[in-house]
């Protein structure tokens, strides 16, 4: 009975990460097609990206506080089901304003997700296979990711942009439907620690700090690669067609197979080691990118995206296993502060930067935070073997007022 449940479990946040990060990063393929619609430069349209990722960011603490009252599945549920239909809204934006606008709001509607589903996978399936259903759940956010960006892509370039942006929101519609239907009801007890106690145990416990880096520069820098990369390859020497260089984003599919084997490595092995292999990955790829060749750029992106979402699958677990009971939610809701702000960074770092100087500094900015990212998880490691600082228990019923 338990082995059927977490599979349910496992297949409905697969389905929820699916739809979030379909709808999250569909604008990225169709970024030079925006720019050329709206007359502006690769610094400025990246904002549509930005303002998505920097609104969740903003607001994925207190909507994870928020499911403390309301439940984490209802929560979930209906942060999927807006953000779809703010996605099938998106196409009919008049100008460039209203589609920020709209961005900027969807990812408001996309923060009851992520750090409420770490939440409820760590309360519900238990230490020993967090890590396997935690991959599969970041398996479901790449390939989401994969999915929209290239479903936009494709559609971009052989009809146009909005339709493509409409056809990756229909998409997450069925898989919000699946999740619906899979997703049991949370079987944890509300806890009445205060959000405020619950935040100092994130934020103290310097064991957090690696997997939040990883959070923060890794993503950062994945960010930054895929919000350029249809420039580049479209431009000199490459002059590929929108729709042919959208198919750059099957580098997911390497991202969702590592960070599957990840979790479960993980679980075996320790999760700093399987985190600093996976950066390290990730840094062979960036530097693959560099020279002017197709053969060599398109498995770096791939190396780049199986070694950070294979970190990312790790960090997540690491942050589930490690926060005290009473600040779980509050430590996700930082991850994904981290995660969110990173992205934002990346977007926006990345536009401004290629257009000053091409491909050859994005690369080299990526690493150099990857790198970071890693000395962080050394510098941590001990104090990730500790155990956690207490969060305050709380108040039984008879004792209350």
């Amino acid at each position: 009975m338990a082995q059927h449940r977490n599979r349910r479990i496992g297949l409905a946040v697969l389905a929820a990460g699916l739809a979030t990060f379909a709808v999250l990063y569909a604008p990225q393929p169709v970024l030079p097609l925006l720019a050329a619609e709206f007359r502006l430069g690769p610094g400025e349209v990246s904002a549509v990206v930005s303002a998505a990722t920097l609104s969740l960011a903003l607001a994925v603490l207190p909507m994870a506080a928020l499911s403390e009252v309301t439940g984490r599945k209802p929560m979930m549920l209906a942060s999927v089901v807006a953000a779809v239909l703010i996605g099938l809204a998106l196409p009919l934006a008049p100008d460039f304003g209203s589609l920020i606008a709209l961005r900027a709001v969807q990812g408001v509607a996309i923060a009851g997700l992520p750090g409420v589903a770490m939440a409820y996978m760590a309360e519900e399936i238990g230490l020993a296979g967090l890590g396997a259903v935690m991959g599969l759940y970041v398996a479901g956010n790449t390939t989401g990711g994969m999915s929209g960006r290239l479903l936009a892509g494709v559609l971009g370039d052989v009809v146009d942009w909005r339709f493509g942006l409409f056809a990756v929101a229909v998409l997450a519609a069925l898989c919000a439907v699946a999740m619906a239907l899979l997703m049991p009801a949370s079987r944890a007890q509300a806890r009445r620690t205060s959000l405020l106690a619950g935040l100092r145990g994130a934020t103290r416990d310097s064991g957090l700090y690696g997997p939040y880096a990883v959070a923060f520069l890794g993503m950062a820098a994945t960010v930054a690669v895929y919000n350029v990369i249809s420039f580049r390859l479209i431009a000199e020497p490459f002059r590929l067609a929108p729709g042919l260089a959208a198919l750059v984003f099957l580098g997911y599919l390497f991202g969702g197979v590592a960070s599957a084997i990840a979790g479960r490595m993980a679980d075996r092995l320790g999760k700093p080691p399987v985190l600093l292999a996976a950066l390290g990955t990730a840094v062979v790829g960036m530097l693959m990118t560099l020279p002017d060749k197709l053969f060599l750029v398109l498995p770096g992106i791939a190396l780049l995206s199986a070694g950070f979402f294979a970190a990312h699958a790790v960090a997540s677990s690491w942050i589930g296993a490690r926060a005290a009971p009473g600040a779980r939610a509050q430590a996700s809701g930082v991850y994904l502060l981290a995660y969110y702000l990173g992205s934002s960074m990346g977007a926006s770092v990345a536009g401004w930067v290629y257009g000053a100087g091409g491909w050859t500094p994005v690369a080299l900015v990526d690493c150099a935070w990857l790198v970071v990212a890693g000395l962080a998880v050394v510098r941590v490691r001990a104090a990730g073997r500790s155990a956690p600082p207490s969060v305050p228990a709380p108040a039984s019923p008879a004792r209350a007022g």
